[in-house]
């Protein structure tokens, strides 16, 4: 696995720039992941038809509407994939392990995909496969304005709130964070093809 660290860029830049990753994938055959945090932006997934009262960016991703600001950890994959459902289950894994040694109370809801604790949903999911190469992936919120997130409910989803990290006591930085996590990604995805 190649890990890509890009640090903040603005979310149109950086889905150019996964196309590009992408296309290496394709032709090399290897797994990239990249990790990033955007500006202030909401993205949301083409296969929506909702309207919203802030201005959004459609993408080609799955899901609906996600916030992404400072403070956020993403985690796009740019792996090859044989099996979609495997992979979502081995990204699920790995988040998973990193939930259950840090901050057991949040789950992974399949009814809507994502990670919560209650009705505080804490991180993202949406993938696009091409190729036979993933697009997209998760993000994770770290340490992010929580007034800003709240200006749409997460996914458009009725009762559902924004959290994070540290406003549920996980006082990690995002660099710590993201080490973690790579290693729980190359775990999950070692023991098994694609």
């Amino acid at each position: 696995m190649i890990v890509k660290k890009w640090g903040v860029v603005a979310y149109n830049e950086a889905r150019e720039a996964m196309d590009e990753v992408h296309k290496c994938a394709v032709s090399d055959g290897e797994n990239y992941l990249i990790l990033c945090s955007h500006p202030n932006i909401f993205t949301v997934g083409s296969d929506s038809q909702e309207r919203f009262e802030e201005n959004v960016i459609a993408c080609d991703r799955g899901g609906s509407v996600t916030c992404h600001s400072p403070g956020q950890n993403i985690f796009y994959f740019c792996f090859q994939v044989k099996h979609p459902p495997l992979f979502y289950r081995k990204v699920l894994s790995a988040f998973e392990s990193f939930f259950q040694n840090h901050l057991p109370a949040v789950k992974y809801d399949k009814t809507r995909p994502g990670f919560y604790i209650e009705n505080r949903k804490i991180a993202s999911l949406g993938f696009r496969y091409r190729d036979g190469v993933s697009l997209h992936g998760v993000a994770l919120n770290v340490d992010v304005d929580l007034d800003f997130h709240s200006k749409i409910a997460p996914c458009n989803l009725e009762g559902i709130v924004p959290t994070s990290l540290h406003n549920e006591g996980l006082y990690l930085t995002q660099e710590q964070i993201n080490a973690s996590l790579v290693e729980y990604i190359v775990k999950s995805f070692d023991d098994a093809a694609l």
